[in-house]
């Protein structure tokens, strides 16, 4: 189970997207600097999330400085000339709230949740970060370590903690989702003050933003606060290309065999999909719950209730911004061999491949989706993030009241085709960790 919580973690995709039953209203509008907000008002509980995605992650990186947007993750809390260093969190906590950051292949995301009271503070302290973000040698040098010593617990020293990396560099061989937002600890080491400036300078500037505010606002004083706090911040002066990189189809199967610190084998199976929004990606979507969503689908009643070859089993349908993968991964049961989890994956592949799945199946997974919905959107701060996610990567943050629509025009015949279509073995990545042989004396 960590390791599924490990995978979701690092990806941040949009393995579900975001809905609800009750409408979400919101008003959008850009400042002239280019910055795009976002605000949504509800008064129901004393409570606002203040939200700001730039649209840069580890793809929009240099093959050689892999890992500068996972460290500006941890840099834009290093303070600025009004926030002393090691502050930011005191300051937000201090005051009620709570925040946090995470990094993707595809954005780098911030948000505060603090008392609706402290809605100024929230402007103002992310304002200071675009703004004029301290970045010095004292920073940046204690940042390398933090990062460094991320990697070393969280992917060198932890059992399957090699799996992405071994995964994308598997999976994709000419576009940028090849590295992870992890990133090289050497070429972070290699990086100089300048060239992290330079990246701070391209990327986190207003036109490359996006503000989310969600809560217990008053809409026009918000947006005099807004103007107050970000208005005068300068237009970035690079301009911002994303990558076009397209990955070619992969026409063999490619497989790799990790021998790791583990005690059971682990079996992964990746087959590239469509883009996230794209139509196959909503039915993709729904044949993982059909495959792994809960006690009662296909992968965990028969392979590991049933057959008992797996101590767990899953699906992952990692979206991203570009072409992403399906993922099925489990770990073996004490003595089952992996070559036979593997071919139990495979029949039950083959089994939604051939035929379609029952009424009763199909209108689960269609109140698996509504209820995923429901769930996401049931909080300030999913709102606001599901807000600025649906305006970046979709164009329209409308979508947050319309998406549930896509999802409910797949039809059985496309969950089948769908399998048929992607699911093949010249599509797919294989990947086998086992234990590392007891070395003899």
């Amino acid at each position: 189970m960590k390791l599924r919580i490990m995978i979701l973690f690092l990806v941040f995709g949009f393995v579900i997207s975001n809905g609800q039953t009750k409408k979400i209203d919101f008003v959008q509008y850009k400042l002239d600097n280019g910055l795009n907000v976002i605000l949504h008002k509800d008064n129901s509980t004393p409570i606002v999330a203040v939200a700001v995605l730039y649209h840069v992650g580890s793809k929009n990186e240099d093959p050689e400085r892999t890992g500068f947007a996972h460290f500006f993750e941890h840099l834009m809390f290093e303070g600025s000339p009004n926030i002393k260093r090691g502050e930011y969190f005191k300051i937000i906590e201090g005051a009620g709230g709570e925040l946090n950051a995470n990094t993707s292949f595809d954005r780098t995301y911030y948000y505060q949740v603090m008392p609706s009271h402290q809605l100024e503070l929230g402007l103002y302290m992310e304002s200071e970060r675009m703004l004029h973000l301290k970045i010095d040698s004292i920073g940046v040098e204690t940042q390398r370590k933090v990062v460094k010593e991320e990697r070393k617990q969280s992917y060198e020293n932890r059992p399957y903690g090699s799996l992405l990396e071994k995964l994308f560099s598997n999976a994709y061989k000419v576009h940028p989702y090849r590295w992870t937002p992890i990133g090289i600890a050497q070429y972070i080491d290699m990086a100089t003050l300048d060239e992290f400036i330079a990246f701070y300078k391209k990327f986190y500037v207003p036109q490359n933003a996006t503000l989310s505010i969600a809560g217990d606002i008053d809409i026009n004083k918000t947006k005099e606060l807004v103007k107050k706090y970000f208005g005068e911040i300068p237009v970035g002066k690079e301009k911002i290309e994303r990558p076009n990189v397209v990955e070619p189809p992969q026409t063999a199967e490619v497989r790799e065999v990790v021998y790791d610190k583990v005690q059971l084998p682990l079996v992964l199976h990746a087959y590239h999909i469509p883009a996230q929004g794209t139509p196959d990606y909503y039915a993709l979507n729904m044949l993982t719950q059909v495959l792994s969503g809960g006690e009662s689908s296909r992968l965990t009643k028969e392979i590991k209730d049933k057959q008992q070859k797996a101590f767990f089993v899953g699906t992952i349908p990692l979206a991203l911004e570009d072409p992403g993968l399906f993922i099925i991964y489990g770990l073996t049961n004490v003595g089952v061999k992996p070559e036979d989890l593997e071919a139990a994956y495979d029949a039950e592949i083959e089994k939604v491949k051939k035929e379609l799945i029952s009424n009763d199946e199909f209108q689960k997974v269609r109140n698996q989706i509504e209820t995923q919905f429901v769930t996401r959107n049931s909080t300030m701060r999913g709102i606001a993030e599901s807000l600025a996610n649906y305006f970046v990567y979709f164009g329209n943050a409308d979508l947050i009241n319309s998406e549930i629509q896509r999802y409910m025009k797949v039809t059985k015949d496309d969950i089948k085709r769908v399998a048929n279509k992607y699911l093949t073995k010249e599509n797919r990545v294989v990947l086998y960790y086992l234990p590392k042989p007891v070395e003899s004396n």
